[in-house]
C-alpha cells in the first residue's frame, strides 16, 4: 500500500467520478505512455474506454496507480514482482494488517477522548 509519507509528494485525488489520462499523469507523477504501458501489466488496472478509445480512470484507479508507482519507484519492486505483490496473498494481508492497525489507532484516539472529556 502506499505509505502516508508518499502522500506529501502526490496532489489530493479530487472528489470527481472520472479522471482523463492526462489529469491521472499529473496526480501520480508519471507519464501517460507509462500508464498505458500499466494497463498492459496489470489486470487489475483496466479504466473505462469510451468515445474514440478515450480512457477514463475512476477513483480506484488512480490508488491502484498510486501504489504501483510506490511499490515500482519507492520499494524497487519489478514489474512482475509488483504484480505478484497485487495479486497475491501478501496484498490481502496487507489489507488485513492495515485494518488491524486502523482498529487500534480507533481505540487509542477513543481513550483520548476519554481522557480530554474529564
Amino acid at each position: 500500500m502506499l505509505e502516508p509519507s508518499h502522500n506529501d509528494e502526490l496532489p489530493p485525488i479530487p472528489g470527481k467520478r472520472y479522471f482523463t489520462i492526462g489529469e491521472v499523469s499529473d496526480l501520480c507523477a508519471v507519464k501517460p505512455h507509462v500508464l498505458r504501458y500499466w494497463e498492459q501489466e496489470f489486470p487489475q488496472l483496466n479504466p473505462v474506454k469510451r468515445r474514440g478509445n478515450r480512457r477514463y480512470y475512476q477513483r480506484q484507479d488512480v490508488l491502484m496507480i498510486r501504489q504501483i508507482r510506490a511499490l515500482l519507484y519507492d520499494q524497487g519492486f519489478t514489474i512482475g514482482g509488483a504484480r505478484q505483490r497485487l495479486s497475491g496473498d501478501e496484498a490481502r494481508e496487507d489489507v488485513t494488517q492495515y485494518k488491524q492497525l486502523i482498529r487500534q489507532m480507533i481505540t487509542e484516539l477513543e481513550d483520548v477522548l476519554q481522557v480530554l472529556r474529564k
